[in-house]
């Protein structure tokens, strides 16, 4: 299966195949028929299965050629950085479309209050938002939500466990009852499933399992302190001769800048992709990269689906992935073809539960390699070890 056989717009297609999507994980297969179709769901899905895509993609087709700035979709999470995430990956789909969409969150000050009341009132077509958040907003009485087609409840079982289902209640007393609700949740116990029978109608349900790395895949992870991931970076290349095709992932347009600067400072030829460039740049950058007359691409998350490129040598996450959908994508960029590959994680204090979350989706625990002495000493890992895979005690240099 395609995303063509969802015979999505043709815009939202373009948007797809520039971010790198070449075909629809199980959860989306399984659901978006369903939301094209306008129905309630249920979904047991894990953080990482590509569930964000699977409730957006259909959203984003049925608001094609809208021009009515209003409030279409309200999506309810747990945490400022899903709300973040979901944000972000609604900019890439609808990058064609010029649907707007703005996340809200606590911890701003009053230019973030007035800038999410104007989109609360103004008209973003679609509102990412923690509980709390937004119930301030709804307690202040300017918000109208009349003209809400579509709630989604993402991470439902973490939001519970937390104690928003009052919040969530409260909520959707402002809705209208004429709606498609969407919930996800990564467990459907009691609690998940009286609040569906409440706010659902006539919902269908779906599980999906999560894809996992390949085995030819030689999988480290290192545990280091922010300042020491681009001397980490160049120790690694530096020690890796052989490695022709490196590929570096990083969160944001400004490391993808700071990474190549200090890596050209060592004459490595390297170069930086980011949304910044146009089409034509980008694809000269891969060209070069393909053909080895780069040796180390650096790129932000956002375009890491865009990459296809089949020999890398080694693939270095200078952030850890915000989930395990992206990790097990980035990983495969090696290994292709039976190839053996390194795919290494740059692992800080911040994300370092996240980094367990991963592990467990993917149902394996990754090795810490030591830092090199000249790094320093980095954190301390507390929750897990593994010992070491037999593969890592090859001699230096000889990958």
């Amino acid at each position: 299966m395609t995303f063509k056989d969802f015979e999505l717009d043709e815009k939202l297609l373009e948007a797809i195949s520039f971010m790198g999507y070449e075909k629809p994980t199980p959860i989306q297969e399984l659901v978006i028929p369903e939301i094209m179709r306008g129905r309630d769901l249920i979904a047991s899905a894990q953080t990482g299965t590509g569930k964000t895509a699977a409730f957006m993609l259909p959203i984003l087709h049925k608001l094609t050629g809208r021009e009515a700035r209003e409030v279409n979709t309200l999506v309810i999470v747990p945490t400022r950085e899903l709300a973040l995430q979901i944000d972000q990956q609604i900019n890439g789909f609808a990058y064609f479309q010029g649907v707007t969409s703005i996340s809200l969150y606590g911890g701003g000050g009053s230019i973030d209050w007035e800038q999410e009341k104007r989109a609360l009132t103004g008209g973003a077509d679609i509102i990412v938002a923690t509980p709390g958040k937004l119930i301030a907003h709804l307690n202040l009485g300017y918000v109208r939500f009349e003209t809400i087609e579509h709630l989604v409840l993402d991470e439902a079982d973490r939001m519970l466990d937390i104690g928003f289902y009052d919040d969530i209640m409260k909520i959707v007393s402002f809705l209208p009852k004429k709606r498609q609700t969407l919930m996800f949740s990564a467990t459907i116990p009691p609690k998940i499933r009286e609040m569906a029978g409440k706010i659902l109608t006539n919902p269908a349900t779906f599980t999906s399992a999560l894809t996992k790395p390949p085995e030819a895949v030689l999988q480290g992870a290192y545990l280091v302190f922010e300042a020491q991931k681009t001397p980490l970076i160049n120790s690694l290349i530096a020690d890796k001769p052989l490695c022709k095709s490196i590929l570096i992932f990083t969160s944001t347009k400004s490391k993808v800048g700071q990474i190549v600067r200090s890596l050209k400072g060592k004459g490595y030829y390297v170069e930086g992709i980011s949304s910044d460039l146009e089409q034509r740049e980008r694809e000269e950058v891969l060209l070069r990269f393909r053909s080895k007359q780069t040796r180390v691409l650096v790129a932000t998350d956002v375009m890491s689906r865009g990459i296809d490129i089949k020999d890398i040598d080694l693939v270095i996450n200078f952030d850890a992935p915000h989930d395990a959908e992206d990790y097990v994508h980035r990983v495969g960029r090696t290994a292709r073809a039976e190839a053996s590959g390194i795919a290494l994680t740059l692992v800080n204090p911040v994300d370092m539960e996240k980094f367990n979350r991963i592990e467990k989706l993917i149902g394996q625990i990754i090795y810490k390699i030591p830092l090199p002495r000249e790094i320093g000493e980095g954190p301390h890992w507390e929750l897990r070890a593994k010992k070491p895979d037999s593969r890592f005690s090859k001699k230096k240099n000889d990958r």
